[in-house]
């Protein structure tokens, strides 16, 4: 018996829209009469709820931004009294006040369904087992795959972060089939799985689902060849549900399908605000129209990405945005140069005998800005003598320059010299805003 109508996926496009009007409508009209937020700022664009009548009436209405929820912290943006909300998530904070989200009963069901489709479209039936190593706690990505995983019938492995020994011989003993986590973690899993003497292809992992941190083509294929698994990219953020939003499917992998009947996306000049056509990069909105105690308006999430109609093989109908190069938030501007730390990432991964651990430092020096690549090398050739390391250093720094503008110093490193981390790995340090 199906634990979702998947006919959902499959929507004929003025269906999906028709869906998508009818609750928006309910959705604003719910938040212009709870949310004193929402309604101080739909009336000072000059907009009633009465005045949504189509889709494109959407853009009428101002966006909302990470300061907005922080502003109105920790629970002014609830739309429902507190007695509904069952659950609490909240970002970690290091830049100022966390942003926090509440869930009634009937988002925790949606939540879970969501997760149930998204490992459905990964792969994962109620026959597999989930080797979950996604954080939990505040963070929503834990309990947020465990519910989903569970309602699709899977048996739960909830091992979250660290104890990484330990969870190399559960994998061994328990034969969990779906791995999920940070791309970092899993990373630093298959280090300390090679130390034990451990090959990810004696177990039985198909599938992987990895999210929460940007990660390359180039990353996806480092994480296959490592793990002998397919590796599905996931995407959510907590302000707007979770993990879930949207997903790939294992039959393309490319792009990630949007469940549309819950969200609303659109892609806008970061500069602007103005809507770009499909097919065109800039900043990923979201808009959610089933949440009930934290429903959220054109979200601006500061990924950066595109989106493609285009059919898919899958048969799902939902539109896919594509792999987010990185947040507005990341870019790195270095004497007028724009770059992502992702953009690094993919020219180090296309250099044989670098490691996937990677840290950028950014310095001011006599009011010029400097760019460190500190990158991890095999062992192996990290005891080859000085000159062939700095001309490997060299070589890396040239295709920084010739592929993207921005020039760098690269500097090798013995293997486990970076940071590890158990979630989101730091790969940044901007000492220009010490």
């Amino acid at each position: 018996m199906p634990i979702y109508n998947k006919s959902f996926e499959t929507m004929p496009r003025k269906e999906i829209e028709a869906l998508q009007l009818k609750r928006l409508q309910s959705t604003i009209e719910r938040i212009y009469a709870t949310v004193p937020f929402y309604k101080t700022s739909f009336d000072k664009a000059g907009i009633k709820p009465e005045d949504i009548k189509s889709l494109n009436d959407l853009q009428r209405l101002p966006f909302t931004a990470k300061k907005d929820l922080r502003d109105n912290y920790p629970y002014d943006m609830f739309a429902v009294p507190m007695e509904k909300v069952v659950r609490i998530h909240a970002s970690s904070g290091t830049t100022g006040k966390p942003t926090v989200v509440g869930y009634t009963q009937n988002d925790i069901n949606t939540w879970a369904q969501l997760m149930a489709r998204s490992f459905s479209a990964a792969g994962a039936t109620s026959r597999d087992i989930l080797h979950n190593a996604f954080g939990y706690g505040l963070f929503t990505g834990g309990i947020g795959a465990h519910y989903g995983a569970e309602k699709l019938g899977m048996a739960v492995i909830p091992v979250s972060g660290g104890n990484t020994k330990r969870q190399i011989t559960i994998m061994q003993d328990f034969k969990p089939t779906i791995l999920s986590a940070t791309p970092s973690y899993i990373l630093h899993l298959a280090e300390i799985a090679e130390e034990m003497g451990v090959d990810f292809k004696d177990l039985h992992f198909k599938a992987g689902i990895f999210g929460a941190e940007p990660w390359t083509e180039n990353m996806r294929a480092e994480l296959e060849s490592k793990l002998h698994l397919k590796a599905i990219d996931i995407y959510g953020l907590s302000e707007v549900m979770g993990p879930g939003v949207s997903i790939e499917c294992h039959e393309e992998q490319k792009g990630l399908h949007v469940f549309e009947d819950h969200f609303i996306v659109e892609i806008i000049d970061p500069k602007t605000g103005d809507i770009l056509p499909h097919g065109e990069t800039g900043e990923l909105v979201f808009t959610s129209i089933t949440k009930e105690a934290f429903p959220i308006i054109r979200y601006r999430t500061k990924d950066i990405t595109s989106l493609n109609c285009a059919p898919c093989t899958c048969g799902r109908t939902h539109i896919r945005m594509n792999k987010p190069s990185g947040r507005s938030d990341d870019m790195l501007i270095i004497r007028g140069v724009n770059v992502f730390p992702s953009q690094i990432e993919s020219v180090l991964m296309e250099t044989k005998g670098i490691l996937p651990h990677y840290q950028l430092v950014v310095d001011r020096i006599k009011n010029l800005d400097t760019l460190t690549v500190k990158v991890e090398i095999d062992e192996k050739l990290f005891s080859d003598d000085i000159k062939s390391l700095q001309a490997m250093e060299t070589h890396i720094s040239d295709n920084i320059k010739e592929h993207y503008g921005v020039s760098a110093k690269v500097m090798l490193v013995e293997p486990k010299t970076i940071q590890r981390s158990q979630g989101k790995a730091v790969r940044v340090i901007d000492n220009r805003k010490l």
